[in-house]
């Protein structure tokens, strides 16, 4: 095979589609930034305006003198860096055979998909944890039951509610076992609703508690316990990546050929008040 026949570029498009299909975090995050990286080690600087003074008006009388603006600023810095690396027999075969290639490719997809939802997953937690009224911890957690796994929706939306966070677009991301026992709720379940409707027809897993319902093992737990199951929006974090190369090359001592690529990113918790979680047993 001539090594020069490989086109990198396609092979990178494939690459990002498959992480950008099978990721539930990263979906759940803003990627404002991401435009804004190019390499590792990259930073990029966010500013958030402070809150203006609104002052009484008297007919007649000055107003005063207008205030200075303060804000808060936070780095997203692309401090992660991960590659693949694999070899198959003939990278020319493979390339006319989309199937092979595609197999090959999405392999590497779900495991650097894994790595980086985990990533994101671990860092909205650390970052919710002592943001203030979170629901159980690691010395008590809290055990759902059928009957109780909806009330605690609701709770986790009470709490957003209360620090101010809008109603619009607000997630949660629950383990299998916690969506078996909404499915045991008639609230969740209920004929006539929309997201009945979706569940029914195998759609999207559903709605709650004026939550969008997502699923995933990947929610943080310790040794099967003490499940934390993040809610909030997509203002909390933010999360930028780049596939920044990708070769084809002949590895010395064997005769394959082999490809090779390195995926970067990096995400940041900008707004930890938009984030509540649940510290939860399987019973």
């Amino acid at each position: 095979m001539s090594v020069a026949n490989f086109i990198p570029t396609i092979w990178s498009a494939r690459l990002l589609a498959h992480l950008d299909k099978k990721h539930v975090y990263a979906a759940l995050v803003n990627r404002d930034y991401e435009g804004e990286i190019r390499n590792y080690g990259d930073t990029v600087k966010i500013n958030q305006i402070g809150d203006v003074t609104i002052k009484d008006y008297q007919k007649g009388k000055d107003i005063a003198d207008p205030e200075d603006l303060s804000g808060e600023q936070t780095t997203l810095t692309i401090d992660q860096a991960k590659y693949f690396n694999f070899a198959i027999d003939d990278v020319d075969a493979a390339q006319v055979n989309p199937k092979l290639m595609d197999k090959a490719m999405q392999r590497a997809a779900y495991g650097m998909n894994d790595v980086t939802d985990t990533f994101l997953a671990n860092l909205m937690y650390l970052a919710a944890q002592n943001n203030g009224n979170n629901l159980g911890t690691d010395d008590a957690p809290i055990v759902p039951t059928k009957d109780t796994a909806y009330d605690l929706l609701v709770d986790l939306g009470t709490d957003l509610t209360e620090k101010n966070v809008p109603t619009e677009g607000r997630w949660v991301v629950v383990p299998a076992w916690y969506h078996g026992l909404l499915l045991k709720d008639s609230r969740f379940v209920g004929n006539g609703t929309d997201y009945n409707k979706a569940l029914i027809e195998g759609g999207e897993v559903g709605v709650a508690a004026g939550f969008k319902i997502w699923l995933s093992n990947n929610v943080p737990n310790t040794a099967g316990a003490k499940y934390k199951i993040i809610a909030g929006t997509n203002e909390a974090a933010s999360f930028a990546e780049q596939i920044l190369k990708t070769e084809a090359y002949r590895p010395e001592k064997r005769f394959s050929d082999a490809v090779k690529g390195l995926h970067v990113y990096g995400g940041k918790v900008v707004q930890p008040k938009c984030l509540s979680v649940l510290t939860a047993n399987k019973a």
